[in-house]
């Protein structure tokens, strides 16, 4: 009697939790009853170097080849990070900018070299004149998602 209680128990915080983070999910979803917003990441990634997470942000752009990453900012469209999908294991989808997503994983400084700056350029669909720009590497913060979902509402 007791495992069912604890499994009904289960079953009603988990369907508490599907019912507030409403949206389309991709990868393993996301598990966490918390998240963080953007600025609260920037703070936490400047006193370390790697911060396991939950983030709700602003998609900036995505992918235009197969939705296989993104870009995400807070209320500030001048910082951003760059989000990758775990063992590219899943793709979002192409028309997601400006729309709001939670996603889970591992966020992390990096420093991203010239020729990976110019694919992701050619994958977002920049000119040729804007991808030979790109001269210089990098440092930027990235996050490794193991699941999304992305928001009904903004």
């Amino acid at each position: 009697m007791k495992l069912i209680l604890t499994f009904i128990a289960a079953c009603l915080t988990v369907t508490a939790w599907t019912q507030s983070v409403k949206g389309d999910t991709y990868g393993a979803g996301v598990t966490a009853k918390k998240y963080i917003g953007f600025e609260d990441l920037m703070s936490q990634l400047e006193a370390q170097d790697t911060v396991v997470t939950t983030l709700r942000a602003t998609v900036s752009e995505v992918c235009q080849a197969k939705g296989c990453w993104m870009t995400l900012h807070g209320k500030a469209a001048d910082q951003q990070v760059m989000v990758r999908f775990k063992d590219y294991g899943f793709f979002v989808p192409k028309d997601l900018s400006g729309r709001a997503v939670v996603v889970e994983g591992q966020a992390y400084k990096t420093i991203v070299p010239v020729d990976e700056l110019r694919h992701y350029a050619e994958d977002a669909g920049k000119s040729k004149e804007e991808i030979a720009k790109i001269t210089e590497p990098e440092e930027s913060f990235a996050f490794l998602a193991t699941g999304v979902v992305v928001l009904k509402d903004k």
